[in-house]
C-alpha cells in the first residue's frame, strides 16, 4: 500500500476542510510507507488469553495483521491498517489492537524506554479519539470475535443489547 493512500485517508478523516494539494504542501504531514508483515515480534505475543488483532511499530516501520482473522472483510482490514499506521506516525511507539478474553477490544500503545520522541499525552489523546470515532467498528469486531472465535450464541448476544 502506498503512502499517498494513507495521506488521502488521513485527509478525508481529519482535514476535511482543506484540499489535498494544500495539505501536501505542509511539512507537518509526512506519512512514510510502513511495510506489512506477519512476523512482527511484538505483535505475536499473546498474554493471559488476549489475542492481537493488528498493530503497527514505528521503530521497525511494520504493520501486522493477525492471519487468524483473514475472513474479516477487506474494507475493515484497510481501515484497521490506516488507524494503526496513522497512530504510529502521529505519536510514535508501538500501537496494538487486541481482543480481551471476554471479546471486548483493547487499544494499547507503548514505547521503548530510550525513545524521547514518544509523547504519552498525545498517545493517550489519540487513543481516546480513535475509540470515539471508531466505536461502531470496535463493537462489531467484538461481536465477530465472540461469535466466530468464542462460539457464543448470536441470539443471546443480540438479546442482551435490547
Amino acid at each position: 500500500m502506498k503512502a499517498s493512500f494513507f495521506e488521502e485517508e488521513y485527509n478525508k478523516e481529519f482535514k476535511k476542510e482543506l484540499k489535498f494539494s494544500e495539505i501536501n504542501d505542509k511539512e507537518d504531514l509526512k506519512i512514510d510507507e510502513m511495510d506489512k508483515t506477519n512476523k512482527g515480534r511484538v505483535f505475536e505475543e499473546n498474554a493471559d488469553g488476549r489475542v492481537v488483532l493488528c498493530g503497527a511499530n514505528a521503530y521497525e516501520l511494520k504493520y501486522y495483521f493477525n492471519p487468524l482473522f483473514r475472513q474479516i472483510p477487506e474494507s475493515i482490514k484497510k481501515e484497521l491498517n490506516i488507524i494503526s499506521v496513522l497512530f504510529t506516525q502521529e505519536a510514535g511507539g508501538i500501537f496494538t489492537i487486541l481482543f480481551e478474553k471476554d471479546g471486548s477490544i483493547s487499544i494499547e500503545t507503548n514505547a521503548d524506554e530510550e525513545d524521547i520522541t514518544y509523547d504519552e499525552i498525545t498517545a493517550g489523546l489519540l487513543v481516546g479519539e480513535v475509540r470515539r470515532k471508531r466505536q461502531d467498528l470496535f463493537e462489531a469486531l467484538g461481536l465477530y470475535y465472540r461469535i466466530y472465535v468464542l462460539h457464543e450464541d448470536p441470539s443471546e448476544l443480540l438479546e442482551g443489547d435490547e
